[in-house]
């Protein structure tokens, strides 16, 4: 082969690289939009008048996680069943890979969804959607020793934007809010953070193997059924299911869970297509989804510490992202 036609050759693949990279972010992105109007349309099903006694305060957040991860899997089984992956879908579970993808369910299910919906419940979805957005810099150091992702200065840097973004908002309650609540709120946000961060790492290693979309279905029928076999149970029961279900905001759950469905499903692609700290970087948008559609379709104060916070995280996602053009090695982030 002449060195013109080697020349060509690299030259398509690295256009070929590129153009999967780019594809990889826009999933990204598009994971962060859906996953903000999830979690505020989620937040509105707080208002059911069964989940007003103060008694119920684990139980009734629980319930909402539970409730979504279960229509997730739902929504996903009916898109695998279209796609026809539902050979695929069996043959999965019965693999070596989906027990990492099972074991990062544990982690981003029942303790990172539970943690925050009970977060969402003290502090409000608007403040704790920003601070789960901290969730690339718990990924990206387990991605830098257990996937060998080269992180540089300048992305460190960034991460660290994002964590101060994130302390920024959590510093001040908005006007109204209790203040010990407030902050329970804020340190469950913080515990959901590091499960999404060990989820996302899991699951990348796992998908290495897997298409997404089965590694999601498996995912969140994971979720589901720990949610109904032992969280439910352990935090006293099933009592809230029904009521939840036939209340004049059952709505919530099977449409916050389809947005979910996709979120997921664009967040699990874009991990495999683009490397796990450079999606989940984009995908951290959703703070910023999550204060417009607060703002557009709740009553949620925003503050000036809140917008600030958002922006910063912005900024240093940016940072992490880097040049369009540095994007051809796919696992590094440079």
């Amino acid at each position: 082969m002449s060195t013109a036609s080697a020349t060509t050759l690299d030259g398509l693949k690295l256009k070929q690289d590129l153009g999967f990279a780019k594809k990889g972010l826009f999933w990204a992105l598009l994971s962060g939009i859906t996953w903000g109007f999830d979690g505020v349309i989620l937040a509105m099903a707080f208002g059911i008048a069964a989940f007003a006694d103060e008694s119920l305060w684990l139980l009734a957040p629980l319930t909402v996680a539970g409730l979504h991860d279960c229509f997730s899997a739902f929504w996903l089984l009916v898109y695998n069943m279209i796609t026809g992956r539902m050979k695929e879908l069996g043959r999965t579970l019965r693999s070596k890979p989906a027990r990492l993808v099972m074991l990062g369910a544990l982690f981003g299910g029942p303790v990172a969804m539970s943690s925050y919906f009970l977060g969402a419940k003290f502090a409000g979805a608007a403040y704790v959607m920003p601070i789960t957005a901290l969730y690339p810099a718990v990924a990206s150091v387990f991605a830098s020793i257990f996937l060998k992702e080269r992180i540089c200065k300048r992305a460190w840097v960034g991460l660290v934007m994002c964590i101060v973004g994130g302390i920024v908002i959590g510093y001040t309650p908005p006007e109204g809010a209790v203040g010990s609540e407030f902050y329970l709120g804020i340190m469950l946000a913080l515990i959901a953070t590091f499960g999404w961060g060990i989820e996302g790492v899991l699951a990348t290693s796992g998908m290495d193997f897997l298409d997404p979309a089965v590694a999601l279905n498996v995912r969140q029928l994971t979720s589901a059924f720990v949610f109904l076999t032992v969280v439910l149970p352990l935090a006293g029961g099933w009592d809230l299911i029904v009521p939840a279900l036939t209340s004049n905001l059952h709505w919530v759950f099977p449409v916050a869970a389809f947005a979910g469905a996709l979120s997921y499903l664009c967040w699990y692609r874009a991990m495999n297509m683009t490397g796990v700290s450079r999606a989940m970087a984009i995908n951290i948008t959703y703070s910023l989804w999550g204060i417009f559609f607060s703002a557009l379709l709740t009553e949620i104060e925003i503050t000036k510490s809140l917008l600030v916070g958002a922006a910063i995280i912005t900024v240093g996602m940016v940072m992490v992202v880097g040049n369009p053009k540095d994007m051809v090695n796919l696992r590094n982030v440079d």
